[in-house]
């Protein structure tokens, strides 16, 4: 019997061993063709599933609505809050409204109706309400529980009838108001959340010393807020602990009920007429030629001018402007007591202030007075030409003042003077800014896009928007997804073709490398 032919067996085996190398070499690359087909194709975003939220700020001298949108998918398990819409109420606080609990039904209905028509209507029973009071009406409970209840009841009446997920009105207490001004300005900042780098191993970072101080002035109150740089125990009241997205934040805060811009002025007014005698008032903190009448009843009227209150033989008041901006501090210095300090450091009235600590926001009123002084510009950062520029302000004639700002409404004209005096004594000698740290302060009126205040801060802590703990782990976006998913299949496609070409053809390479 005849024996095979061996050099026909290896012909065979070559060729079977060739087009299993080719089948199996094509059949990889449509497996990779079809990976990036999928990755291009299925791992697209979600259609937007967005939820919207209402908060009202209701303050001492008006209200505001805010209205803030945010995906319902969280990136980096962190909700990211957007605010599209604010409307301001027309009408003074809801606290001047205690006596006359009928009006308030229809107080908010320009704005309200303002929402329904930006919320789609098919949102509008998810939509969470929240009403936020402040200073103002702290002030109203003080003087009466009742009226400050009938209050919020009414408020509480009147936004429940609009189709929206009324989640209820309350008072907020200072320190909340000055710890949810923080969060606000350190979320808009982007201060929680952990930027992901490229690749998951390395990350950008943070700590808690990296985040922004509070500063915050309403018309009755302000806050100041902060990260010390060494934890005190000196007054554990002033002191807060949260724990936002796995660090923990020990704050500093304090709220001055009375110190806001409006109070501080009545309370200096209170002080400064019980030096005159007949009636008039000659007062550095307005413009030279202003002129204005005031009743003594409504001057003591209000719990933070009751220890100026005194008998006086006059029922009415003038005040007379004479402009003089350094005669004007050292009058607004008299409401602050600087002489009395239990603690190792103080900011004023007794309490305690550790040493300032990084960079501050100013906003509120902080920021819409030094706007209109044109003191909030990044090349405004010495104390110097802050006063020179209040000095050249309040010495200016009322006459003047008022052609040269004529769309300005003379109340908030007239009052600038003192606001822009109150703003820098209160951060110099009652919050100690020196020269040297007077650039940590920056002035804000939006981030972007977005109101700096309490009230987002306020939102995202009632909506659970910031987690305690960081995520075990960080998605990758959709379009680094795809992009990884490309790179590493022409990588694999790259080395498939090099393998087989270096088992076909393996003096290819010897070549090479000779």
């Amino acid at each position: 019997m005849d024996q095979p032919s061996t050099g026909l067996d290896s012909n065979v085996k070559t060729f079977c061993s060739q087009n299993l190398l080719v089948i199996l070499g094509f059949s990889f690359i449509l497996a990779v063709i079809a990976l990036i087909a999928v990755g291009l194709t299925q791992n697209k975003p979600l259609q937007e599933n967005v939820k919207y939220g209402i908060v009202l700020d209701a303050g001492s001298s008006h209200t505001s609505l805010y209205i803030y949108k945010w995906s319902a998918e969280k990136e980096n398990n962190t909700g990211v809050v957007h605010q599209i819409e604010e409307c301001k109420v027309k009408g003074p606080g809801i606290s001047k409204y205690g006596k006359k609990i009928q009006e308030i039904d229809t107080y908010l209905t320009e704005c309200m109706q303002r929402a329904k028509y930006v919320i789609p209507k098919s949102q509008h029973q998810e939509t969470p309400v929240y009403l936020g009071a402040t200073a103002g009406m702290r002030l109203l409970r003080m003087e009466s529980e009742y009226l400050a209840e009938q209050v919020l009841a009414a408020m509480a009446m009147s936004l429940n009838a609009y189709p929206f997920n009324f989640q209820g009105a309350k008072i907020i207490t200072g320190q909340e108001e000055g710890a949810y001004g923080w969060i606000t300005i350190n979320y808009l900042l982007g201060k929680f959340t952990q930027k992901m780098s490229w690749f998951p191993l390395v990350s950008t970072g943070r700590n808690s010393k990296e985040t922004f101080g509070a500063l915050d002035l309403g018309g009755a109150s302000t806050q100041i807020t902060f990260v010390p740089q060494d934890r005190s125990f000196e007054s554990p009241a002033n002191f807060l602990q949260f724990r936002l997205y796995g660090t923990d934040y020990s704050v500093y805060t304090h709220s001055f009920l009375c110190y806001g811009k409006d109070q501080a002025l009545l309370q200096k007014l209170a002080k400064d007429i019980q030096e005159t005698s007949n009636g008039t008032l000659q007062d550095p903190c307005f413009h030279p030629g202003f002129e204005k009448k005031m009743n003594i009843s409504d001057l003591y009227n209000n719990p933070c001018t009751k220890r100026f209150e005194k008998t006086l033989p006059f029922n009415w008041f003038k005040i007379q402007g004479t402009g003089n901006y350094k005669q004007c501090q050292q009058s607004i210095l008299g409401i602050f007591n600087t002489s009395y300090c239990p603690y190792t450091q103080c900011s004023f009235n007794g309490i305690f202030l550790p040493p300032l600590q990084g960079k501050f926001g100013a906003f509120s009123a902080f920021y819409f007075v030094m706007n209109f002084l044109n003191l909030t510009l990044n090349k405004v950062t010495s104390q110097e030409i802050a006063i020179d520029t209040m000095e050249e302000f309040c010495s200016k004639p009322w006459a003047e003042l008022k052609r040269t700002f004529g769309g300005v409404k003379e109340k908030y004209l007239s009052e600038y003077c003192f606001s822009g005096a109150y703003i820098l004594s209160l951060l110099m000698h009652g919050y100690h800014f020196k020269e040297d740290n007077w650039s940590n302060i920056h002035f804000m009126g939006k981030i972007r896009g977005s109101d700096v205040g309490w009230t987002l801060g306020y939102m995202l802590n009632l909506t659970n928007m910031i987690p305690a703990e960081e995520p075990p782990s960080t998605p990758l976006s959709h379009s680094t997804y795809v992009f990884l998913m490309v790179l590493f299949s022409l990588i694999l496609v790259t080395v498939l073709i090099i393998g087989f070409i270096a088992f076909h053809k393996p003096s290819y390479f010897w070549k090479e490398v000779v």
